[in-house]
C-alpha cells in the first residue's frame, strides 16, 4: 500500500528500520534481566532482536526486510516462533509495557497519532502471539502474508491467522 499525499508510513515517521533496530536492541537487553520475561527469552539467538525489529518495521509499512529474509514463509516463520510456548497474560503485559518504556527512552515519536498506531499494533500483535502460543501446530498457510498496519488501522475480530492476512489480489 503506497501512502497518499506524501504522508509518511508509520515506519518512516518512527525513523525507519534503524530506529526499530535501536528499539529492539535496547529492549531485549532489558528483557534478559526482567524476572517475568527472562525465562521465556533466555535462549533466544543473538539475531532475535534484529529479526523482531525487521518484522515490526515491515508491519508498520516499512521495507520488506523480514520478508526478503524468509520469503513466502515469512509469516509462518514469525507465527512459528510462538507455537507451543504457552505464553501467559502477565508475560504479554510485561512485554508490551517494557517495549513502550524503551520506546520512550530511545526517543521513538510520542505524538498521539504515531503512538496510537504503534500501541494498537503492539496490543493486537501481543494478544495474537499469546493465542498462537497455546497452539501445537502452526495454522498459517501459503495464502497468508505479513499484515500491514497503517495510520488508524482496525484489525479483527481475531481469527486464527485467517482472513486478516490473506494475500491481496493484484
Amino acid at each position: 500500500m503506497e501512502p497518499s499525499n506524501n504522508i509518511p508510513t508509520p515506519c518512516e515517521w518512527a525513523g525507519g528500520v534503524e530506529k526499530f533496530e535501536q528499539l529492539t536492541d535496547a529492549f531485549y537487553k532489558k528483557v534478559l534481566t526482567d524476572p517475568v520475561l527472562e525465562p521465556v527469552f533466555r535462549h533466544m539467538p543473538a539475531e532475535h532482536s534484529k529479526h523482531v525489529a525487521h518484522f515490526m518495521a515491515e508491519v508498520l509499512m516499512g521495507p520488506k526486510v523480514y520478508s526478503a529474509e524468509y520469503g513466502d514463509n515469512a509469516l509462518r516463520h514469525m507465527v512459528g516462533k510462538h507455537i507451543g510456548k504457552k505464553l501467559k497474560e502477565e508475560q504479554r503485559k510485561r512485554w508490551a509495557q517494557l517495549l513502550l518504556e524503551t520506546a520512550d527512552e530511545i526517543g521513538l515519536p510520542d505524538d498521539p497519532e504515531f503512538r496510537s498506531t504503534f500501541v494498537a499494533h503492539i496490543e493486537w500483535g501481543t494478544r495474537v502471539a499469546v493465542i498462537n502460543s497455546q497452539l501445537e501446530e502452526n495454522p498459517t498457510t501459503s495464502e497468508e502474508q505479513i499484515p500491514e498496519w497503517g495510520w488508524g488501522e482496525v484489525k479483527g475480530p481475531y481469527e486464527v491467522v485467517g482472513s486478516l492476512f490473506q494475500k491481496k489480489k493484484e
